[in-house]
């Protein structure tokens, strides 16, 4: 997509989620100076640097604090005798039951593993004035399951007795702080069938205290060995600033802005006999004071995680940990096993055929198997690259770069199909119309802080609208003998909920991050523009019911853009490694193949020296 004589031009990189992760994380958007610049583009991220897109999360950090610190206030409030009395009912003694806690783990596993397709209820809150977040947080976690079996996502007050056992396993997202002035609507139902099923609840979020209210905080504290009645988000009086979350020897990241943290639960956990023993899956350190704590927990067959790790994550995130978490409850027989997944980004009619044939050679000499992502058509409609006259060029008009394409074909690539002409008319999109710069099915523009803010689906958006895209670079392809592209990634990661159903009705799987709209579970949307973004650490069947395959540790980017810095190959490593968590999980990356073959021969080797296998997109 660059040719030589434009790389003392600096590049974009446009930063879009994740989330994710999410989306960094969860899912992250940026935008670029007004300048001219070249091509490239990198995506680690979409949708805004918390993962989601118009979703306060400022506000609702301070409501959660707030309702936290009133819930606090009433526990102090208590009289003396209360507190002896609660005492009495629960002395502090020294753990003797981890046999205990060890057998009901065994046998809820041994239920999991007789599940031929396992099944998963995710509930969510939709109470509150942040009642929004409960359904993107659910798609989230719905995607994840997805690669698990089935997935069934329902508001959580809707929730009838009995429901639990009729799944492999339940995942509560507790997104609505009940108290104060917003009432529990959490149904007692649930509670109490948490509470006695055999079957893997894990509980994210908040809420927690108010099952051990509901069915006794002596039944609760009995079965589970630690008391949410008396844990709380702070720690001697703040939140504290949680930034690592330690998980099977990996120190996983968590960074969050200030203001916007609204903290994570520390578990009071009792000791004593007559307590289970409560097991730390993962540990959160508080670099305000050197504390550490039960970040994720487990006893009996709950496993309780102390926030909801879905917005501002990164490709070294805390998710990680939830992501591998799952297949205690889902899957727990799983091998050990880490793959890799290479793909060659923004091949256009506008690429260098000898660019294309070295970056071939090289990874035909390492056997690995590789995704081409090529772009049909390159547009320049309004010349900014060419002296200022427009520029159109297709695949037939450049047969030495199809020429290039099937000697990569022949020698271990897998033909990607990347958007028709990822652009979209002469219009500034957000930067300058041009091939690979621009978003293709969606509408964006650079702010003032050099931000790329996402304004909604571009004018004529439809299924027809977005189907005819494919259609013409389907064509596009048939008519220089190129073969039909299985896979599809979707330019600049970013479309509306109608064309991901649209484009992925036309191929096996996507391979991307991706946007999950409000709307899409409960049918009330939000508004057209909120949305979460998240990236995947293994395939999933995602919420609109197709199949993606992962892009987890992000792409080489040398330059500094968008006030992010560079991404090196020891950056893409330490990204691989921290993901050796996921104990069947992929370092899944893309390369652009207009730079040096040595950044991407050191990213290889890193990668492989961690352990990872290479594989084809289409083994998956």
């Amino acid at each position: 997509m660059i040719r030589p004589r434009r790389r003392g031009i600096s590049k974009f990189s446009v930063l879009l989620l994740l989330i994710a992760a999410l989306l960094s994380g969860t899912f992250l958007a940026a935008g670029a100076q007004a300048a001219p610049k070249g091509h490239g583009h990198g995506h680690e991220n979409v949708g805004g640097k918390s993962g989601m897109n118009r979703v306060d999360l400022k506000g609702w950090a301070k409501a959660q604090l707030k309702a936290d610190d009133a819930r606090h206030d009433k526990a102090r409030a208590k009289t003396s005798a209360t507190t002896l009395s609660t005492t009495a009912v629960f002395p502090a003694r020294t753990a003797t039951t981890v046999t205990r806690q060890a057998a009901l783990l065994r046998a809820a596993d041994a239920e999991v593993a007789a599940a031929a397709d396992p099944s998963t209820l995710v509930l969510y809150d939709t109470a509150g004035p942040y009642g929004q977040l409960g359904e993107l947080y659910a798609m989230a976690a719905a995607n994840l399951a997805g690669h698990f079996g089935t997935v069934t996502a329902k508001p959580v007050q809707q929730y009838t007795a009995g429901l639990v056992d009729t799944y492999t396993a339940v995942i509560y997202i507790g997104s609505t702080y009940y108290c104060c002035d917003v009432p529990d609507a959490i149904p007692a139902a649930f509670y109490q069938d948490a509470a006695t099923t055999t079957k893997p609840v894990l509980w994210m979020g908040a809420n927690i205290w108010n099952m051990a209210n509901s069915v006794g905080v002596a039944q609760f504290t009995q079965k589970y060995g630690w008391d949410p009645t008396t844990s709380y988000y702070e720690d001697g009086g703040s939140i504290g600033t949680v930034t690592q979350v330690a998980y099977k020897n990996q120190a996983l990241t968590r960074k969050i802005p200030a203001g916007q943290d609204g903290g994570v639960l520390r578990p009071n956990v009792l000791t004593g006999p007559g307590y289970p023993a409560v097991t730390r899956l993962a540990e959160g350190l508080d670099t305000s004071n050197g504390h550490t704590f039960g970040w994720a927990v487990r006893s009996s067959n709950l496993t309780y995680i102390g926030e909801i790790p879905f917005a501002y994550v990164s490709e070294s995130d805390r998710i990680i940990a939830l992501e591998d978490l799952l297949f205690d409850a889902l899957a727990p027989a799983t091998a050990e096993r880490h793959r890799a997944l290479l793909r060659l980004e923004d091949i256009s009619p506008d690429s260098d055929p000898a660019e294309l044939r070295a970056t071939a050679d090289y990874l035909k000499s390492q056997n690995i198997p590789y995704g081409i992502n090529v772009i049909p058509v390159y547009k320049d409609p309004n010349g900014t690259y060419n002296n200022g006259v427009p520029q159109t060029i297709t695949l037939a008009q450049r047969p030495q770069v199809v020429s290039a394409l099937k000697y990569m074909l022949a020698r271990g690539a897998v033909l990607m199909d990347h958007g028709y002409t990822h652009q979209y008319g002469n219009v500034a999109n957000p930067y300058n119309g041009v091939t690979g710069d621009d978003f293709e099915f969606y509408r964006a523009h650079v702010d003032a802080s050099d931000n790329v803010v996402y304004d909604g689906p571009v004018a004529e958006d439809s299924t027809v609208w977005a189907q005819g895209r494919v259609t013409s670079a389907l064509a596009a392809f048939a008519a220089v003998g190129l073969p039909k592209p299985t896979l599809w990634t979707t330019p600049h990661y970013a479309g509306s909920a109608t064309d991901y159903k649209a484009i992925s009705a036309n191929f096996a799987a996507r391979l991307e991050r991706s946007l999950y709209f409000s709307g899409t579970l409960s049918g009330n949307s939000a508004g057209p523009n909120v949305f979460i973004g998240q990236f995947f650490p293994y395939v999933v069947k995602d919420v609109y019911g197709t199949k993606v395959l992962p892009e987890n540790i992000g792409n080489y980017e040398p330059d500094a853009f968008n006030n992010h810095p560079p991404r090196l190959p020891a950056d893409l490593i330490a990204s691989a490694k921290a993901n050796l968590a996921v104990r069947d999980g992929f370092a899944s990356f893309f390369y652009h193949p207009y730079y040096p073959t040595q950044p991407l021969k050191d990213t290889v080797d890193g990668i492989k020296a961690l352990g990872y296998t290479f594989v084809s997109p289409t083994s998956l």
